[in-house]
């Protein structure tokens, strides 16, 4: 064989050889496939590599956080306060979230100034915050995001909620676009916003953990506590801040964090908008929130709870006691019913029913859902006011009695003398309390060790019935405090 025919055959060999090969390995291998399929359909999965043209590439709705930022952004303020003789309230934010609302800002021997964060949510200039970031404020600037600066008037606040509304004589404000903090679901994606340490608008990212928390950090008989509880990360001057969804609309104001040391460690909490909404809607209009009550007494159903009653239920609401003639009493609810559902919300614990209820004003009928001696009963309250009418409620400038006319503590006071709140007389004629020898000017700041901050507190306390007298404490304008003993 010529050397040319040798190379021809060698060649022809190797392809025939490659040929079998491969046919030999299709007939002996098994027919697998290598990509895991989904269940119950015939493709395959997706593999989590993409290559892609970045000129052309989209996010995907529902994880565009640039949207998301953009849109809510320009609505967030920065708030800066102002504390005479450097004297700022001591709350509950103090102790339990030190630092969290800008008490680093604090400055002893001088006026002291404070830091949070706010949200325009009119065109027209109100911004909706947290009543502990301008409390006893003497001056409050509000900075909006392009850095234009205006002193701001408080218009009203609710400390059941730890809400506040203020207002600048500004038109054409960017506000933000309420959403619905009913729609929101455990796991979902928002954002929060705010200006940490001054710096501006700086944004957040977590899923909302946990709805309906309550964590007894609010002050009051009529205190609303149902808290968002996300894991974006919240610091000092967040306060007041927004919480928004991934389509840039508000489902939240930010208020407080879970920390040790006053810097975030996980957890933070804000009002939900359904509770925000109401009560900015209120104080702009009346200058008082519409609380609405179904007058009854209550706490979470739990495994002792079903036990020592003798429920076949672990969740809901436990009915302890109905008060006469208010809402529940008059729809027929009876101690030991245990709520379930508030217009058709399933409600698992008092937060979440409080929450369903303060959305609403007095005179609205709410459909309450309960269980009575195993079986599911479904009745129509219409909500009463604190006094147990329908009627609005305005908000109180004074208050008189036994020939004393006694008004709200002024803010300068309060700083000036280190307290957060009380009731001073205005005014003192004949009666009880110029008897037990009490001068004009003196600050009631508690009663029987329960503390009065304002006027509503003092209405309430004597709205009780009383047979005993009462011990009275508090102090004068200069300072020195006293103690009272008035009879009933």
């Amino acid at each position: 064989m010529s050397k040319k025919g040798f190379i021809l055959a060698m060649v022809f060999s190797s392809l025939f050889g490659g040929i079998v090969a491969i046919i030999g390995f299709t007939i002996i291998s098994p027919n697998e496939k290598i990509i895991q399929q989904t269940s119950g359909t015939s493709n395959p999965v997706s593999l989590t590599n993409y290559v892609f043209d970045s000129a052309d590439f989209v996010v995907p709705e529902g994880l565009n956080f640039v949207f998301a930022a953009k849109n809510a952004t320009p609505s967030v303020v920065h708030i800066r306060t102002t504390y005479t003789d450097g004297m700022r309230a001591n709350t509950p934010f103090n102790d339990f979230f030190k630092d969290y609302f800008g008490d680093r800002y604090e400055r002893r021997g001088g006026p002291a100034r404070g830091a949070g964060s706010g949200v325009v949510i009119s065109p027209d200039g109100y911004i909706v915050t947290n009543n502990h970031v301008i409390e006893n404020a003497d001056e409050i600037e509000v900075v909006l995001n392009d850095n234009r600066s205006y002193q701001a008037k408080v218009v009203g606040v609710d400390e059941d909620t730890d809400l506040a509304v203020l207002k600048v004589e500004e038109n054409n404000l960017v506000a933000v676009k309420y959403g619905n903090s009913n729609n929101i679901n455990i796991g979902e994606w928002v954002l929060a916003i705010g200006n940490p340490y001054e710096f501006r608008s700086t944004v957040t990212a977590g899923i909302v953990s946990a709805k309906g928390r309550n964590i007894n950090i609010l002050d009051g008989d009529y205190r609303i506590e149902s808290f968002i509880q996300t894991d974006a990360a919240v610091n000092p001057g967040n306060s007041g801040g927004a919480l928004v969804n991934l389509n840039g609309e508000l489902v939240g104001i930010n208020t407080a964090i879970a920390s040790p040391s006053g810097a975030f460690a996980g957890y933070s909490f804000a009002v939900p908008v359904s509770l925000v909404e109401k009560v900015v809607s209120d104080l702009v209009e009346y200058g008082a929130v519409q609380r609405a009550l179904l007058g009854i007494s209550i706490f979470d159903v739990n495994a002792q709870v079903a036990e020592a009653n003798d429920l076949d239920i672990m969740k809901g609401i436990f009915v302890n006691g109905v008060m006469q003639g208010k809402a529940a009493d008059l729809a027929g609810i009876e101690r030991g019913d245990v709520i379930v559902a508030i217009d058709d919300k399933r409600v698992n614990n008092v937060a979440q029913l409080q929450e369903q209820v303060a959305i609403k004003r007095p005179g609205d009928e709410v459909e309450v859902r309960f269980i009575r001696d195993g079986k599911e009963k479904i009745v129509i309250a219409k909500l009463r006011n604190e006094q147990g009418t329908l009627d609005v409620v305005e908000l109180a400038s004074d208050f008189k009695m036994e020939g004393a006319t006694f008004v709200d503590v002024a803010d300068a006071t309060k700083n000036r003398l280190g307290i957060d709140g009380g009731v001073q007389i205005q005014e003192l004629g004949e009666g009880k309390w110029k008897d037990v020898r009490m001068k004009e000017g003196f600050i009631i700041t508690g009663i029987d060790n329960e503390k009065i901050k304002n006027i509503r507190d003092l209405e309430n306390y004597f709205k009780r019935p009383r047979t005993d007298g009462i011990l009275i404490e508090g102090l004068y304008p200069d300072g020195s405090k006293a103690h009272y003993g008035l009879g009933l």
